[in-house]
């Protein structure tokens, strides 16, 4: 068992988005990438003769002997604590191929659950050394920091209840204002969204994506908005009362938030991943997390904004 350490805290080339658009079970599994005896089971082989500048956020991680991360608690398929009490998911696989290639071993990140509304903040505060949880690429949020990649891109979507046969997309809320949509305060599909209202007040937002979900099966909400993955996730655990409605309307290419300007640790990041695509460790961390979505294929990696 890993003993992984938890701490609470208070956004190119266009890719496909991979996931089929399926209405299927969940069936989870841990871990992704390669193995020895410094990662056990099946997490990422560690990079024990790993050697950096002097200085550079690589070496200062390396020399701490520890990865901070930021990810989420609540999402199926991408950051979700589970019965372990361990995150799982295709960021947090992403974050132990990172950190494998520092010498830093899975059993050796520290997990900090990072809402959408406060991931920068936790970046510029240097509570952690990198959020992975789906992360949008927008240039409002590279105001304030960095992003590496992207790895991932998803879209954005609608979910309601399996019985609701008055919403069939985003335009449905501009033809009924009596309708609300929920989603996560500070969130790109947040403010997406908003287009597609008839007024403002038909938006609820909540801090997570689970109290959405709860919002729908309360009837407070008539549905959900946030990425495809995320709500196949949400669906695939609703033991069939939510459903999937309508066509992807948006693109949302996911990044690794980082200090803004280390373009080292950027270019660090940007070469591991292309790596683990090379090497099969990409493809494993999708196939054993959110691509065991029925129908879902592998993403290829999509090609990397420049580092700056």
């Amino acid at each position: 068992m890993k003993t992984s350490t938890f701490r609470s805290a208070p956004a190119r080339r266009s890719a496909k988005v991979a996931a089929v658009l399926a209405v299927g079970v969940l069936a989870l599994t841990a871990c992704g990438g390669g193995s020895d005896s410094d990662s056990g089971g099946d997490d990422p082989a560690v990079n024990t003769e790993a050697t950096f500048e002097a200085g550079t956020t690589m070496a200062k991680i390396q020399e701490a002997g520890v990865l901070k991360l930021g990810t989420k608690f609540d999402q199926p398929g991408f950051g979700e604590k589970g019965l372990s009490g361990d995150p799982k998911g295709f960021d947090v696989e992403i974050a132990k191929i990172i950190a494998s290639g520092m010498g830093i071993g899975a059993d050796k990140i520290e997990y900090t659950e990072s809402p959408s509304a406060v991931r920068e903040t936790l970046i510029i505060d240097g509570d952690v050394d990198l959020v992975a949880a789906t992360y949008t690429i927008n240039d409002e949020r590279k105001e304030r920091i960095s992003f590496a990649g992207p790895y991932y891109v998803a879209g954005q979507q609608i979910m309601t209840r399996s019985d609701d046969t008055a919403i069939t997309g985003p335009d449905s809320f501009k033809s009924d204002a009596s309708l609300k949509v929920c989603s996560v305060a500070g969130s790109t599909p947040a403010d997406n969204i908003g287009s597609y209202l008839a007024n403002k007040n038909q938006l609820v937002t909540f801090d997570v994506y689970s109290k959405c979900a709860d919002a729908l099966k309360n009837n407070q909400v008539d549905a959900v908005t946030t990425d495809n993955v995320i709500l196949l996730g949400l669906v695939g655990k609703s033991n069939g009362a939510f459903k999937v409605v309508g066509d992807t309307f948006t693109e949302e290419p996911y990044g690794i938030g980082i200090t803004k300007g280390d373009v080292e640790f950027c270019n660090y990041i940007v070469d591991t991943l292309k790596k683990a695509s090379e090497d099969g460790s990409y493809e494993k961390a999708w196939t054993s997390t959110a691509g065991a979505v029925e129908g879902a294929v592998v993403p290829e990696l999509p090609t990397a904004d420049a580092c700056a």
